[in-house]
């Protein structure tokens, strides 16, 4: 196995996803509502909001955060205090005055602590090192057979992390998102779907990675976190009800409702790769017939390929030895008639679900991810055409599709974020790297808790 190759992002660069400069402030429908609680909940709940307030808004003053929290000055004065001796907060110069003493700036420390975020794809392990604001510090990525080989899996997992880690060793890491392609219920602990990746029956991904890295690990779908990260620092900032599609190997849909993933009943909301939209067509690997995944997932692509050039007799030079999607979507950009038939039926097949989905569940905004998606027009145009015919107008007429801004790092840094979410919900989650912090150590609750 190859080593990660970690890249250091020490300034902006050309790549227009290395240091994302965004400052999203939390909307009320990101925040959960206060309810009735005991000392030691609402004194949590007071330092979850005044906390989110600072990161959401900088600049700040303790006069402008007791009138939007309706807080006491006390209470905000008490809470900031122990913000600002922890490090977490820092008070800046002072803001212009109408009179009286001039209010002190407010202002969250960013670089305080970092955040690995980690994507297992179907044939690559890939992460990143943010900051608090969803910059990236340095990342990694290594081709993997993920479902095929699970040890292996592991130690690149392990190794990626180890790299990411030493990228900056004195700056402590709050925790690690893991995104996986498959399902993830609370029941099954850090197992994948036993149907999806039989070979990795028994083992579980979170014990794993906490033993190894004595971490906070947090596993979801990577579909889910492909649309997290999309909306806190991408395509879906200005929505907050919207799907995320993902088509890659596997073809899933994280689907946020009121700025909240939705997960359904039993966790597994957003299998759009498993709806049918051909009731004949060919078999899926789940066992079902004529789903998406199955018209449009990687190994379908491929499969077609081959087929069309067997009826051809005619191999083009980007499918020598075997079609890629890859050489596919370059030839499709250079006209070559098969690549671009193949790139159009995806786009088809694609806008069919979409339509669906549209009239399902109603987002604001569909955005697509996944390496098909450098396909840009060629996929897009048929897509949406798709989407006219088959969705009502009214669906159509309150939502938009684009391409994700994240590009390959959409997943990893929505699995960043999911760690951000969860600290910025329960502050007491900062102090865990940190035995004598002053911050009240207190386990999250209803009451604090923002949405996964």
């Amino acid at each position: 196995m190859a080593a990660p190759r970690v890249v250091h992002l020490d300034a902006p660069s050309g790549d227009r996803y290395a240091a994302p400069m965004f400052v999203r402030r939390l909307n009320n429908q990101s925040q959960t509502p206060g309810s009735a609680a005991g000392w030691d909940d609402l004194r949590a709940h007071n330092t979850a909001l005044l906390l989110r307030e600072i990161w959401g808004d900088e600049g700040l003053s303790r006069a402008d955060l007791a009138r939007r929290s309706g807080l006491s000055r006390a209470t905000v004065s008490d809470i900031v205090g122990e913000f600002v001796a922890y490090g977490v907060v820092v008070e800046a110069e002072a803001a212009p005055s109408s009179g009286g003493r001039p209010p002190i700036r407010l202002e969250f420390q960013d670089g305080w602590r970092h955040l690995l975020g980690i994507e297992l794809g179907a044939s690559h392990v890939s992460g990143v090192r943010t900051d608090l604001r969803g910059r990236v510090i340095a990342r990694f990525s290594t081709a993997q057979d993920v479902e095929g080989d699970p040890q292996g899996t592991l130690a690149a997992l392990d190794a990626g992390i180890v790299s990411l880690l030493a990228a900056d060793p004195t700056t402590e890491v709050l925790g690690v998102g893991l995104g996986v392609p498959s399902p993830v219920r609370s029941s099954d602990g850090g197992r994948l779907a036993s149907h999806l990746f039989p070979k990795w029956v028994g083992i579980d991904l979170h014990t794993h990675l906490t033993a190894a890295h004595g971490l906070p690990v947090h596993l979801d779908n990577d579909a889910n976190l492909g649309a997290l990260g999309e909306h806190w620092w991408g395509a879906g900032q200005d929505v907050t009800d919207l799907a995320y599609i993902k088509v890659a190997t596997g073809v899933g849909a994280g689907i946020l409702i009121d700025g909240r993933i939705h997960r359904g009943a039993t966790g597994i909301a957003g299998e759009i790769g498993h709806t049918t939209i051909d009731p004949i067509g060919p078999r899926c690997r789940c066992g079902l017939s004529g789903c998406l995944e199955a018209m449009v997932g990687t190994a379908s692509l491929m499969a077609r390929a081959e087929q069309y050039i067997a009826r051809s007799g005619s191999r083009p030079a980007w499918a020598s030895p075997r079609p890629t999607v890859a050489g596919m979507i370059q030839s499709a950009h250079a006209g070559d008639p098969l690549a671009t038939e193949l790139v159009t039926s995806a786009g088809e097949w694609l806008g069919v679900a979409i339509a669906n989905l549209l009239n399902l569940v109603n987002p604001g905004r569909v955005v697509l991810g996944g390496r098909l998606t450098d396909a840009g027009s060629l996929l897009v145009t048929p897509l949406l055409a798709a989407v006219e015919r088959r969705a009502l107008w009214t669906s159509v007429a309150g939502s938009n599709v684009v391409i994700g801004a994240l590009g390959d790092d959409a997943v990893a840094l929505g699995a960043a974020t999911l760690v951000l979410q969860r600290a910025l919900a329960a502050p007491s989650f900062f102090a865990a790297a940190e035995p004598s912090s002053r911050l009240p150590l207190l386990p999250p609750s209803p009451s604090n808790r923002l949405p996964a």
